[in-house]
């Protein structure tokens, strides 16, 4: 499976954390009748769907892209070292597959200019942060790291009520350390790296386009998660803050890139991950890229 694009000039990397059967599928999609994923079973595995034990496949990853003006990271992932009690496998997590896998495209923590975070859930902002001598520190120690101020202030007030460990170990510390840059959602980094305000799976989410004209790939961070819901927009999954505009964002998203050159960068589809949208009925295909 391929893990390095050419896109808009551009090289883009993903850099893969974890990528295995995840969740039971009405686990992860609560409103969804069961027998949905019954009658699509046959299309969705085995890449999506594992065949022995019914869990939906997913990917946690990154990706990296290189511009003539920067290298930016979209998404930082799970993390090391973070308390996860409520994730088994994420919880004190202590493996070096992130970093090796930024070591095999060719890149230090140093390298990194700018770190992109599309919204501020825990698997996207793991390794913002890394543990030093019992504090959390800037992963990428000269990057700038982007945060949507709506989103952030969000979150910053829901962990004022309740703490929540991932804005405590994985943005609270970028803030502290003056590395963040609060934007808007409509941000434009440079003439090849723009955002496109994609809300609803939290309250300001952001896609990454990419290329001059904004239209040769784009990221999607979580405006989806499965194939299932490219056949079916309207499925809402159970970390959606506002089910609704989730589901329009994602028909919105998808009838702007379907049938379009437009290579498409999913975060949690499996590898390889990066395709095209076709029609399917009503709804979308996702057909990867070899």
């Amino acid at each position: 499976m391929g893990t390095s694009y050419t896109i808009g000039g551009l090289r883009v990397d993903r850099i893969i954390e974890m990528e295995q059967p995840y969740v039971e599928p009405t686990a992860f999609f609560p409103t969804v009748p069961a027998s949905v994923f019954a009658e699509n079973r046959d299309w969705l595995e085995p890449l999506a769907m594992d065949p022995a034990t019914g869990k939906l496949v997913l990917c946690f990853q990154a990706y990296v892209v290189r511009t003539p003006h920067h290298t930016v990271l979209v998404d930082s992932c799970i993390g090391n070292d973070k308390d996860r009690p409520g994730r088994p496998l994420w919880h004190q997590k202590k493996d070096d597959r992130f970093m090796r896998g930024l070591a095999a495209v060719g890149l230090t923590v140093n390298d990194i200019d700018v770190v992109m975070c599309t919204h501020l859930h825990l698997d996207h902002v793991g390794w913002n942060t890394r543990l030093e001598n019992g504090r959390w520190v800037p992963t990428f120690p000269k990057a700038r790291y982007l945060f949507s101020k709506i989103e952030y202030d969000y979150w910053a007030a829901e962990h004022a009520k309740t703490p929540s460990e991932c804005i405590a170990d994985s943005v609270i510390p970028i803030v502290e350390a003056k590395r963040a840059e609060f934007i808007r959602s409509d941000f434009g980094l440079d003439d090849h790296v723009t955002l496109l305000p994609t809300p609803g799976h939290t309250p300001d989410h952001f896609a990454v386009c990419l290329g001059r004209s904004g239209k040769d790939g784009v990221m999607t961070g979580d405006l989806i998660h499965s194939p299932i819901q490219m056949r079916f927009p309207e499925l809402a999954s159970r970390p959606d803050y506002d089910p609704k505009q989730a589901a329009a964002t994602r028909r919105s998203f998808f009838e702007r890139y379907c049938d379009t050159p437009t290579l498409c960068c999913t975060a949690h589809f499996p590898s390889p991950s990066v395709g095209k949208v076709t029609r399917w009925g009503e709804g979308f295909r996702f057909k990867p890229i070899d």
